[in-house]
């Protein structure tokens, strides 16, 4: 293996502070995740679930109610479980936008294998950077505990992917002959399929449900098959076990969403007696205290008797040196695949709220790795006929609400957004507040668009930049006033001409979310469309195109197609999408920028996804 400066690092840092050394007070630590997936077991309450194997273990073990993903799509989310630091903190957050790890930190597993522990991972990483090499003992297909020296205490981690979006899209005869070979108390039947209230009752959606619950229950039963393993090998007395998945359903308004059905897991935690001293309650006990992924690593290496490294913003919730309960978890959403959004979510144990910055984008995009599911093309459908009302018409807005609040006691379904609730302006201004305040402190990078976050971390990573050469109250204050209204058209205005181009690209994404009522900015925005930084022009042309200025910003655009910065290019093709007919000129250019070699290359896959479906409408 070559040797690279971080290898020498790495080498060279001291051993982690050992809590306990004793092998006997050392407990192995087994991780059986798995992929998209809600508290849809039968151990949390639900009654359509088949879920034997987890729901044994949940009456052996605890149950969290109110445990959270702090991302609501997977790689994003498995940063911060594997680093134990928000990604918006360390610019993990857009899906597979690959970024170097900030100098001073390493994946968790890291200090316990320097404290003796054999580390496994089978099989999946996707953390948005790359591992160093000393994350893992063993990462592959084979990567097993079994692998360890004799008397070895280890972390192994287990990774599922029978409850993965893109394993619930059954055919009616798939889903036939995949029920044909379970018990005949296990098969699901789609008549009987529990409908949220914004789904609309179809044969397709309860297809597709039924087809959800049937996965859980091969999935539970690959579950079972690694707690057998664990108990044959006499290892079941000295083992920790955690279950839980990577984020929500991979549903609509489950994953990718930052709601209850996007955020919430169901976590469940096994203590054998010679442990029970570390557990926070007897078995089959259900714990409503609020954890979330940045919890998970300070909590595994306080069980494995390590300090965790202070660079970690989460809370051990297990041992004899527990945290305080927290008060607030919070989650993010920012680009998916092809789409660019920035949601932030604050929940505290009653309350969610939620901020959308890009309000002027519908509540479900267009989305080509997601569209051929079948509750999507049902919705797609009814709306296209005019036949969704009420709150199943929910996810086919064509625009998005910049603020939500949900009361969870009274409306667990988040329906009913009490933004405007005179009675519950008090809890606003507090969730505004601490979500403002988590922003600042954990210097949320987002806030630069990608290109140029990148721009300005190299040659080193948005974790260190941030501490060093980011503005990031200024350029909130900007954002925050994106969705609020006309009367900030001459702050927008003036902001046009910030010296900072963040501040900029958020006064032009303000005016496009105002639409035709940005107007009185056409001077600025003609200007802006030649802005040194292609994110300003990018969302300059949006909102001059959206003006009566068709000409210019689709020139603007057809330029940025051709940027080999894939970055640059795919934000340039997401307009477009949203011009609709009026980016019918641009059309050569879109075929042009097909054949255009950019990097890097997942973000080169995007782009072609935007514009193929551009051109497809066209």
């Amino acid at each position: 293996m070559k040797t690279t400066r971080r290898n020498l690092l790495a080498a060279a840092a001291p051993l982690p502070r050992l809590l306990f050394s004793a092998p006997q007070d050392r407990p192995n630590i087994l991780w059986i995740t798995c992929e998209d997936l809600s508290p849809v077991l039968g151990c949390f309450g639900d009654a359509y679930a088949r879920t034997p194997n987890l729901d044994r273990l949940a009456s052996e073990g605890i149950r969290y109610t109110r445990a959270y993903a702090t991302a609501s799509v997977c790689a994003p989310a498995r940063s911060c479980l594997i680093t134990g630091v928000h990604p918006t903190a360390i610019g993990t957050m857009h899906l597979r936008g690959i970024m170097p790890l900030a100098r001073e930190m390493n994946c968790f597993p890291a200090y316990l294998r320097r404290a003796g522990y054999y580390c496994s991972n089978n099989v999946k990483q996707d953390y948005n950077f790359v591992a160093p090499p000393d994350a893992w003992d063993e990462s592959s297909a084979k990567a097993h505990w079994k692998n360890r020296r004799p008397g070895q205490p280890f972390f192994s981690v287990f990774n599922l992917m029978h409850t993965h979006q893109g394993q619930i899209r059954y055919s009616r005869e798939e889903f036939e002959k995949i029920s044909a070979g379970l018990p005949a108390g296990l098969r699901r039947d789609p008549a009987q399929a529990p409908l949220p209230p914004y789904y609309p009752d179809t044969p397709l959606v309860r297809l597709n449900i039924a087809a959800l619950y049937t996965q859980v229950t091969l999935m539970d039963r690959r579950a079972g098959e690694l707690l057998d393993e664990l108990k044959a090998a006499g290892l079941e007395d000295s083992t920790i076990v955690f279950f839980f998945p990577d984020h929500g359903t991979g549903l609509p308004r489950g994953k990718r969403w930052l709601h209850e059905s996007g955020t919430r897991v169901p976590l469940i935690i096994r203590f054998p007696e010679r442990f029970r001293r570390l557990a926070p309650a007897p078995p089959g006990s259900a714990i409503d205290r609020l954890v979330c992924f940045e919890d998970f690593p300070p909590t595994v290496l306080r069980l494995a008797g390590v300090e965790p490294p202070p660079y970690m913003t989460g809370s051990p919730f297990l041992g004899a040196k527990a945290a305080p309960p927290r008060e607030y978890v919070f989650a993010t959403r920012d680009r998916v695949d092809e789409n660019l959004l920035l949601s932030r979510a604050v929940r505290d144990r009653r309350y969610r709220y939620i901020r959308n910055y890009f309000p002027h984008r519908p509540r479900m995009e267009h989305s080509t790795y997601s569209e051929v599911g079948h509750v999507r093309r049902e919705l797609r459908r009814l709306h296209a006929e005019g036949k969704l009302k009420g709150h199943q018409a929910w996810l086919m807005a064509p625009t998005t609400p910049p603020e939500e609040l949900y009361d969870l006691e009274n409306d667990p379904h988040e329906l009913d957004n009490l933004v405007d609730s005179p009675a519950y302006r008090q809890t606003l201004e507090r969730l505004r507040g601490e979500l403002r305040r988590w922003m600042i402190r954990t210097r949320d990078t987002a806030f630069l668009p990608e290109d140029e976050m990148v721009r300005r971390s190299a040659p080193g990573n948005p974790y260190d930049m941030s501490r060093e050469k980011f503005p990031v109250e200024r350029i909130l204050d900007a954002a925050e006033l994106v969705g609020r209204g006309p009367q900030h058209i001459p702050a927008f205005r003036r902001l046009l001409g910030d010296s900072d181009s963040a501040v900029r690209y958020w006064a032009a994404v303000g005016l496009t979310a105002l639409g035709e009522r940005a107007k009185p900015a056409l001077p600025e925005l003609r200007k802006a469309i030649a802005d040194p930084a292609p994110a300003v022009r990018i969302a300059a042309a949006e909102a001059l195109a959206l003006n009566g200025g068709d000409k210019e910003a689709l020139a603007a655009l057809s330029a940025a197609l051709m940027d080999k910065d894939s970055r640059v290019a795919l934000q340039a093709a997401i307009v477009l999408w949203y011009l609709g007919s009026k980016a019918a000129p641009a059309k050569d250019a879109m075929r042009q920028a097909l054949k255009v070699p950019s990097e890097p290359p997942d973000q080169r896959e995007y782009l072609q996804w935007a514009l193929e479906k551009c051109l497809q409408r066209l």
